[in-house]
């Protein structure tokens, strides 16, 4: 470590939200077209089927809403190049909410005038269960690939996700400190206002219980005091936690670390919303350095499928975010393409209703294997699925993955 954090980590997993990117367009394009056939390559004549998608292409969390808009284009642009689906041409519509509940109800009644057969999104938790409750009012299909609270998906049957749960993610953690690490007490900073990060906690503690696992201090902050944490610090440090639980987004992970710096010197876990730490720490990237992450996709990765995926997204969008959210939108895009298949969806003129039904039937009766790794489904839309190991090591002064598993 090139700082006091001498052995940080974090378990990522897969979620939600928060910080611009500087390579986002304000218009919400990035660089690519919307026609559909991308790359110059055509589908059937099965017609043109139309897939939503919302997200945060402006606003605080807009790395994540850009990287899931590319991801799913990428996706659409390969599968039409290679005929399409049964002949189907796909075409993505993507509206931007700026991580707004009320806006990405909009945006969803927007796309159904864009005649929408079904939605991948949305992006962020607290839109995704506002949204949800309207597609399942719509019986239209849905499938998030970071809405990570459990409401995401609970409105009805025809809800969907591709990423892990907020309980999950804290139980995962709790296990993994358990079964892998010497500490026994914890110290928590968490955001008692945003329901990721209390979901998070909520799975962390229950399983912490039946680990051997003492949380000797918890420490909230709020969205509307989240810049200052050194009252929180002194108080993990005061309490003799061996290690810090920090299950909120990397901006104020970011914060945590560097006003920790001299106050703590214990190792720190996060969840999966301290994915794009690296690139928000900029010149202070080293206090990244040793932080494990359990996460679906590692842009390092030497395996095939993601490798592969990292080339042609690289290429594609060489100034855009490339984190986990483009790969789970990615994965969605093929789940889709699989289930229609199975489905023996020939037909673009589909009514929304009854391609939903057709694809939630499918999709507990396929297996994914994608960039994220293989994925089956549940009738309640959750996801059956394993995070690979990750640790961010620094070089040449600059933060990436290596794989362990």
């Amino acid at each position: 470590m090139k700082n006091v954090f001498k052995r940080v980590a974090a378990v990522s997993l897969a979620a939600a939200m928060t910080f611009g990117f500087a390579g986002c367009n304000t218009n919400g394009e990035s660089g690519s077209s919307n026609n559909g056939a991308g790359n110059g390559g055509s589908a059937g004549n099965g017609g043109t089927l139309v897939i939503g998608g919302i997200g945060p292409i402006t606003g605080g969390a807009a790395q994540y809403g850009v990287a899931v808009k590319n991801g799913t284009q990428l996706a659409v642009d390969e599968i039409n190049a290679a005929g399409g689906v049964n002949g189907i041409t796909l075409k993505l519509e993507f509206q931007d909410d700026e991580h707004d509940a009320e806006k990405s109800v909009n945006a969803y009644n927007s796309l159904k005038d864009k005649d929408m057969k079904l939605l991948i999104g949305t992006v962020t938790s607290a839109p995704c269960e506002a949204v949800s409750k309207e597609a399942a009012k719509d019986n239209m299909f849905l499938l998030t690939p970071s809405g990570s609270s459990v409401d995401c998906i609970t409105a009805g049957d025809n809800c969907f996700r591709m990423c892990f749960t907020d309980p999950m993610q804290g139980s995962i953690a709790a296990n993994y400190i358990a079964d892998n690490m010497s500490a026994k007490k914890i110290g928590i900073i968490y955001d008692s206002s945003d329901s990721y990060s209390t979901g998070i906690v909520s799975g962390f503690e229950e399983v912490a219980k039946t680990k051997g696992l003492e949380v000797v201090e918890k420490q909230a902050f709020t969205a509307d005091a989240k810049t200052d944490f050194s009252v929180q610090i002194q108080k993990i440090a005061d309490s003799g936690a061996e290690m810090l639980f920090l299950p909120f987004y990397y901006t104020e992970a970011a914060l945590v670390l560097q006003q920790a710096q001299g106050k703590l010197d214990i190792p720190v876990f996060g969840g999966d919303g301290l994915d794009g730490i690296i690139d928000v720490l900029g010149d202070k990237v080293d206090i990244a350095d040793g932080v494990y992450v359990m996460s679906p996709y590692a842009a390092s990765s030497p395996e095939a499928k993601s490798a592969a995926f990292t080339k042609a997204y690289q290429e594609k969008f060489p100034n855009d975010p490339l984190n986990q959210f483009a790969a789970d939108a990615y994965d969605c895009v093929y789940a889709v393409k699989q289930a229609m298949e199975k489905a023996d969806v020939k037909d673009a003129s589909i009514s929304a209703s009854e391609l939903c039904n057709k694809l939630k039937a499918a999709m507990t009766q396929i297996e994914l294997d994608g960039v994220t790794g293989k994925t089956k489904w549940a009738a309640d839309g959750e996801p059956e699925k394993a995070p690979k190991v990750l640790k961010i090591v620094i070089k040449d002064g600059k933060g990436e993955y290596e794989v362990l598993s």
